[in-house]
């Protein structure tokens, strides 16, 4: 295994704005990595809504597949060595990955909009949290960072758990949000390539 910190520029067209999302020279099993999981995780979600007495919208149920595409997909992304390369390329500093991170309030503002009866609390503090959290992680010395994301995902877990109760159908989410954005982004963990011999 080798080491290589220097991204392929991006193709031209929608491969490029796809390589612009996934980091330029993801590999087969890297993409397939990606896209499974990131569509299997809607229709598991739809199976959940259909197998219990959620009395979800069509609305709903849009909503949340995306996120659960989206989030899930994001999380085995953004760990990648494409993604590595990419996201963690001269010039990404600590202003570009907040502004990455803030972007995913939308999320946390979707589903304080259409699961959590418009409670704007949940949405202030998991949203103030991530920022924070983020913010200190990118502070933190490089050999420490590792650690302090996974304190960052541990006490969000907790606050899912017992401040803010996981939203009905949703249970899934603030998990999932937190380790693609802490764990699977902010670390820029060495980004190494397959043998030349390697099949994928």
């Amino acid at each position: 295994m080798n080491v290589d910190w220097t991204p392929p520029p991006p193709r031209e067209g929608l491969a490029g704005e796809w390589d612009k999302l996934i980091g330029p020279g993801a590999t087969r099993a890297e993409q397939w990595l990606i896209v499974m999981p990131a569509l299997i995780a809607p229709l598991l979600l739809l199976i959940h809504i259909l197998s219990t007495d959620l009395d979800w919208s069509i609305v709903q149920i849009i909503v949340g597949a995306v996120l659960a595409l989206d989030v899930t997909g994001g999380i085995i992304a953004n760990a990648t060595t494409a993604a590595k390369r990419w996201y963690h390329r001269p010039g990404q500093g600590t202003r570009q990955h907040l502004t990455f991170i803030a972007l995913h309030g939308v999320h946390l503002l979707l589903v304080a909009w259409f699961f959590s009866g418009q409670d704007w609390l949940y949405f202030a503090i998991y949203f103030a949290y991530l920022l924070l959290a983020a913010w200190l992680i990118m502070r933190a010395p490089l050999y420490l960072r590792r650690s302090a994301a996974l304190l960052g995902v541990s006490l969000a877990l907790l606050l899912n758990a017992y401040l803010l109760p996981a939203v009905a159908g949703m249970e899934w989410f603030i998990p999932f949000l937190f380790l693609k954005l802490l764990l699977s982004h902010l670390l820029p963990e060495a980004p190494y390539t397959p043998d030349a011999r390697a099949p994928l």
